[in-house]
This record gives C-alpha cells, structure tokens and sequence, in this order.
C-alpha cells in the first residue's frame, strides 16, 4: 500500500491503487496544508478503496475536499471521506458536493492556511477546474486530468469539448512556469511548457483528421466517422485505448463540424 509522499512543506501526494491505461499509475491524491497548519485540504479523494481513503484521513484533519472533475477515479470516494473526515465537498458540478457550495469560477478558498484559486478550465470534462497554490516562482497548479504528468489527456464524452480545451490551454499557459500537480503522473516543472506542447500536439491531431475527413470525403457530422478516422489517423491503436482515440477524434470532428467552435 502506498503511503504519503511530501513533495514540498504545502503538499503531499498519495497514489490510489488504481493503475490501468486511462489512469496511468493509479490516481493522485493531495493533501494541502500551510506549514503549521493542522487541518488539511484534500483534493480528489480518489477511488472508494478503503485502505487509500483510511490513509489518507489518518494524515490529520481535513478542513475541505476539492474536486477536479466528475470521474470516479476521482470523486467515487468522496462520499466515504467526508463521512471519514467530517469535511464537506465541493467540485464545479452540483452532484459531487456534499454539504457545501459548488465551485465558481476565479473563487479564492481561504483554507487550511492556504489561498488556493478556482480555475475553470473545462475541455476534458465540462465541469473541470484546477487549483492554483502560491509558493515560489509561479506557484503550483493541480491540473486534475486537464494535464497529465505522462501523455495526453482525453476529450471525454459527451461534454469534453476541444473548443473549450484550446481555451483552457491557452489560460493556463498565461500563468507561466508554475509546477504541474496532475491526477496522474507524475509532477512537471512548467506548466506554460506544458501547455505550448499540448497545443502543438493537439493542433497537429487536427489536422491529421481534418486530412482523413477530406481524403474520404466524409461529413464531420455524420456519427459515422468517427470509426473512419479513427482507424486512419490512430492506426493500430491499442484496444484498451480505443475508445479514448474515438473520444477524441469525436470532439475533433465536432469542432470541425462546428467551425472551430
């Protein structure tokens, strides 16, 4: 069983035991508390295991959970937390809040001797925020699964928008070289780094499926391209990833469809 790993005097990380293709090595937990501060804040709780979600309540209080977005990876233990804990829960999405408020946009949390920042940042989820953290340089950001600490993220169905996304890339890029604290992987060093590469990334994706729609003179609103271009521009892709490549040839297809929007 994992146990916690400080990363700095404000954070630490427990890995869920949940590894797979979609998660990586398994779901990051973090534990957010100013030095001297007794009462923590945790964000993403993670799966319902009760050996992770037991260790990471033993760590001392908790004053508050945050949620990065709606999957169970991340929130399916929530509820058994905060029955652990007594802390409440709060995410952008009503449903996963549990004895508090949702999340808005820009909020700035005063807890656990922290002011930590909302950032709204939908693309992989509609309902996708990250946190921002002072310390030193540009800070640290908990990305969730907006940024990963290994690879690419997905556009998840039926709201993970790349319009959004692009927008999302592009704010986060604005906040400089602050540290990355993803939901899986492990933490980056430059977060305005990160962001140009995903950008990079995702632009050429575009316009490998935007080639595939021309080269087969398909409609990019018809449902049925997606298996199309998926298999021209993914290739051989692994099974256990299949999907995630049609999630997001889907979203490419409807920015496409959409005009960019």
């Amino acid at each position: 069983m994992s146990s916690l790993r400080v990363l700095d005097p404000q954070v630490a990380v427990l890995l869920a035991p949940n590894p797979g293709p979609m998660t990586l090595d398994g779901t990051n937990s973090y534990r957010l508390a100013a030095p001297g501060t007794a009462a923590a804040v945790v964000v993403d709780p993670g799966p319902d295991d009760t050996d992770h979600l037991r260790t990471l309540a033993a760590a001392g209080p908790v004053e508050l959970v945050l949620i990065t977005h709606r999957h169970a990876d991340h929130t399916a233990g929530a509820a058994a937390f905060a029955a652990m804990t007594g802390a409440p829960v709060r995410a952008v999405d009503p449903v996963h809040c549990l004895g508090a408020s949702p999340l808005t946009a820009d909020e700035r949390i005063d807890a656990a001797g922290l002011t930590i920042t909302v950032l709204a940042t939908p693309g992989h989820t509609a309902d996708s925020a990250c946190f921002r953290l002072p310390g030193p340089g540009s800070g640290s950001v908990l990305t969730g699964d907006t940024i990963l600490g290994r690879g690419t993220t997905v556009l998840a169905p039926p709201d993970g928008s790349l319009a959004d996304y692009l927008r999302t890339l592009d704010l986060l890029a604005g906040l400089g070289a602050a540290r990355v604290l993803p939901a899986h992987g492990p933490e980056l060093p430059d977060l305005a780094a990160v962001c140009r590469a995903y950008r990079r990334h995702r632009e050429e994706r575009l316009a490998q499926v935007r080639d595939a729609v021309t080269a087969a003179s398909l409609d990019p609103g018809d449902p049925a391209a997606v298996g199309v271009v998926t298999d021209r521009v993914y290739g051989e892709v692994d099974p256990s990833v299949r999907g995630a490549a049609e999630s997001s040839v889907a979203a490419q297809l409807r920015y496409l469809a959409g005009g960019g929007r």
